[in-house]
């Protein structure tokens, strides 16, 4: 392990590494808790029991939204809306189920395709960054080894950890988008009746709670990109 600061206890333990540890913990937190909400909540079928497709081409109709389809896919909440095909994606949990969860996850994903139709700036700005951001990824920590390896070269370290900032912004711009994408669901099932208040009210409830796994991914790559800046932001010489 590469030395920094004073002191024996150094060579054992690097006291950094806690902030992967809470990001591990807060994300894993995060994850459970939609997890068991989502469960609770698909136990709560909609009085009407339409469907996850069919609201979902409900609301796409409703909006005036033609060109985009909706297809079934694999998996447990996998659901997405992907705008370079204009299809909407819905997991089995979500697609032929009638309960408040999976009408209010449908719905969210429409509001994505909302904002698509709406060029939504927020969305745009993420499309564009996701290049950048999967690249920077890719390449920050080689080039931070490769500046260790290289006598601690500060502008090898400085520009991996510049690339590995991208993800950070990646995902502090998704933060809007998915807050937003929730909220004109919300408003698009209110205005269409398809949820009764109380309906509402336990899909808010999931969303709320999907939208805590981003704010926690952010706060996880915040707490990791400080870990490297405390580890190799000064460019310290190993001892």
């Amino acid at each position: 392990m590469f030395m920094y600061g004073n002191g024996m206890f150094y060579n054992f333990f690097d006291p950094t590494f806690l902030l992967v540890i809470a990001g591990l913990v807060i994300s894993g937190l995060a994850s459970a808790y939609v997890n068991s909400t989502f469960r609770k909540y698909d136990d709560f079928r909609s009085r009407k029991g339409v469907t996850g497709t069919a609201a979902a081409e409900y609301i796409l109709h409703s909006q005036g939204i033609n060109d985009v389809g909706v297809q079934q896919i694999a998996g447990d909440l996998t659901d997405n809306y992907n705008s370079g095909n204009k299809m909407l994606s819905l997991s089995e949990a979500t697609a032929q189920s009638t309960s408040v969860a999976a009408i209010g996850v449908a719905a969210h994903e429409c509001g994505h395709a909302v904002q698509d139709a709406k060029n939504y700036f927020p969305l745009r700005l993420r499309a564009a960054i996701v290049p950048i951001a999967n690249i920077g990824s890719t390449i920050s920590f080689p080039l931070i080894i490769l500046g260790v390896i290289m006598s601690w070269n500060a502008t090898l370290i400085n520009i991996g950890i510049l690339a590995f900032s991208l993800a950070l912004v990646f995902q502090l711009v998704t933060l809007p988008v998915e807050f937003d994408a929730s909220r004109r669901a919300l408003g698009i099932l209110r205005e269409g009746a398809l949820l009764d208040e109380e309906e509402l009210e336990a899909a808010r409830k999931v969303l709320v709670a999907a939208a805590l796994t981003y704010v926690a991914a952010a706060l996880a790559t915040f707490l990791q990109l400080l870990r490297l800046i405390l580890l190799f932001g000064g460019n310290r010489s190993r001892d």
